[in-house]
C-alpha cells in the first residue's frame, strides 16, 4: 500500500484534511498538534476498521504501532497536555506580532502568559500555589531566557505610562497585581530608558518631576 492509498482510506473517515506545514513556519509543531487533537475521532475509526486490516497485511509492525498510539488515551492526554501549556505562549506571541500597536501591552501580556503557564501545569501535577514544579522551573527558566533576550527597557516604560494599570479596576484582578510606581523591576528599567533618552542630568531630572 503506498501513501496515496493510505491517505485515501485516511480521507474516507475524515472530512478534515493533515497539515503539512514548512518547519520553518511559526509554531509549526503546535498547529500540527492541535490539528492533530481535531482528527483524534477520524483516526480511531480508521485503525479499527476493516480497511485498517489491509495496512496491517502491508506493514504489520508499522500498522499495530500507529493503532497502539491511536488508540491510547494516555498518549492523547499528552498532546492535549502540550497543547495547553503552549497555548499562552503560543497566543501572546501571535499578539504581539501583528500592526496593532501593542508596545504598551506587552509587559502586561508576558506575566499574564508566565500566569497561566504556571496555572496549567500546577493543575496538571496537582500541585498548590506555593509547591514546587521541576517542569514549570526547566519551562520558565527557558522562557525567561528568551524575554531577557529581546524586552527592552521601552517596554517597561511603556508599560508604566499606561493609565490602566494604576486603575483600581485592574490592581484588583488579581491580589498580586502592583502599580508601575511600586514594582522595582519595572521603576529600574523604565529610569535605564529615560536615561537614555535624557542623557542631560538637567533635562532627565525635569522629566522625572
Amino acid at each position: 500500500m503506498n501513501h496515496g492509498m493510505r491517505l485515501s482510506m485516511f480521507n474516507s473517515f475524515s472530512k478534515l484534511k493533515f497539515l503539512a506545514i514548512a518547519d520553518t513556519r511559526f509554531a509549526s509543531v503546535i498547529v500540527m498538534l492541535k490539528r492533530f487533537l481535531l482528527l483524534k475521532d477520524s483516526l480511531i475509526q480508521m485503525v479499527i476498521s476493516d480497511k485498517w486490516r489491509t495496512y496491517r497485511e502491508d506493514d504489520q509492525e508499522k500498522a499495530n504501532f500507529v493503532r497502539q498510539k491511536v488508540l491510547d488515551d494516555y498518549w492523547w492526554d499528552q498532546v492535549k497536555y502540550i497543547i495547553d501549556f503552549t497555548d499562552p505562549i503560543y497566543s501572546m506571541l501571535r499578539a504581539a506580532d501583528t500592526e496593532k500597536p501593542c508596545l504598551h501591552l506587552i509587559y502586561e501580556m508576558w506575566d499574564s502568559m508566565l500566569e497561566k503557564v504556571k496555572t496549567v501545569i500546577y493543575r496538571k501535577e496537582r500541585k498548590g500555589p506555593l509547591d514546587e514544579s521541576e517542569f514549570f522551573n526547566v519551562v520558565n527558566d527557558i522562557l525567561q531566557d528568551r524575554w531577557l533576550k529581546s524586552n527592552t527597557p521601552l517596554h517597561c516604560l511603556a508599560h508604566s505610562l499606561n493609565p490602566r494599570y494604576y486603575s483600581e479596576q485592574w490592581l484588583s484582578e488579581n491580589p498580586n497585581r502592583v502599580a508601575p510606581h511600586m514594582d522595582p523591576e519595572i521603576s529600574e528599567e523604565r529610569n535605564n530608558c529615560l536615561r537614555k533618552l535624557f542623557p542631560v542630568t538637567e533635562e532627565l531630572r525635569r522629566v522625572k518631576q
